[in-house]
């Protein structure tokens, strides 16, 4: 496996997974969960993990003797207050906040810890709303972002900025990832929280169960947007540990995307709702269009290996078992 260069131009090691030992804060959650599936697939010697009940990364003395007693090799920071563009746009300041509080308290625990490797994952919603297509990470702070998820996106890249800080200041091998929109197994599919994907299956099942003749939902769906499933993201996490070592973000994303109306209707061919989508234009598209520049994690030999169709079909699957 190609090794990353260093700052100081020497080589960083390679990590051996299976002597390793990783926390991954947010580990319940979709990617959380995907990354731990990942991990134990890689041989990974120890997985460390909270759940909330447990552990309230918010609380700054709780994370610091949490990560002090765990001493684990490497942490990855998947945890985050996530929502759609109704969560975002009804409760900015809880995004915004926990947010700053979950990765500032994770970071400064983990150099407490004397942590040397570090992933902090954000969100594509990071890059300006009417950035060039497809975003590359140079776009980063050149324009105003889109105002629905401005609260989550600016406390996404204050994460970024904490990174870059501790490699300056510390010398610490931290990187930072932006994933473009996730699905997958372990979703949320609550309709006040959820993102359009799983609120999606969600509604369309509910309609195909109850037999309700159609379907509104929010929007024109002209936007476009790209859907990675969550498992091509958790194999990309760890690609990045042992491969990547720059203080600038790095992009992760299917390189395609679709109008969201196309994702509708291909949902509904999933889950097997035959009813009408109907489109409440009095409602916020978010974003135009949102696709991820991939050329320099692809140039690392990362590529996905999920089709939507596939995904899709995987992720209903799951929710019938688990959710439905």
């Amino acid at each position: 496996m190609r090794r990353a260069l260093c700052q100081n131009d020497q080589m960083l090691p390679e990590i051996a997974w299976g002597d390793a030992k990783v926390y991954v804060a947010g580990h319940n959650g979709l990617v959380g969960s995907a990354i731990v599936r990942a991990l134990k697939n890689a041989g990974v010697g120890e997985i460390v993990g909270w759940r909330s009940s447990e552990l309230d990364l918010r609380d700054r003395q709780a994370a610091f003797d949490a990560i002090h007693q765990a001493k684990p090799d490497i942490v990855i920071d998947a945890a985050a207050k996530v929502g759609g563009i109704m969560a975002n746009s009804t409760y900015p300041v809880e995004f915004l906040r926990d947010n700053i509080l979950l990765q500032t308290n994770i970071m400064d625990a983990a150099h407490a810890a004397d942590i040397d490797r570090l992933l902090f994952l954000g969100s594509s919603c990071i890059y300006p709303r009417h950035a060039s297509q497809p975003i590359s990470e140079s776009s980063l702070m050149t324009g105003p972002l889109e105002p629905t998820n401005q609260a989550y996106a600016m406390a996404k890249i204050a994460g970024i900025y904490y990174i870059e800080a501790h490699r300056t200041e510390y010398g610490r091998h931290w990187i930072s990832a932006m994933p473009t929109n996730l699905y997958g197994p372990g979703d949320n599919f609550d309709l006040e929280t959820s993102h359009v994907l799983p609120a999606f299956i969600h509604r369309f099942h509910d309609a195909k169960i109850s037999g309700t003749p159609s379907v509104t939902v929010w929007g024109t769906g002209s936007p476009r947007r790209e859907f990675l499933h969550v498992d091509d993201l958790a194999d990309a996490c760890l690609l990045l540990l042992n491969t990547y070592d720059s203080p600038e973000t790095i992009n992760v994303g299917l390189g395609d995307d679709m109008p969201i109306r196309e994702l509708a209707e291909t949902v509904a061919a999933v889950v097997g709702f035959t009813g009408t989508i109907e489109w409440d234009s009095s409602k916020p598209d978010g974003m135009p269009r949102k696709l991820l520049d991939t050329r320099r994690i692809n140039e690392l030999g990362w590529k996905p290996q999920i089709s939507l169709r596939e995904g899709l079909e995987s992720t209903y699957a799951w929710y019938l078992n688990n959710y439905a």
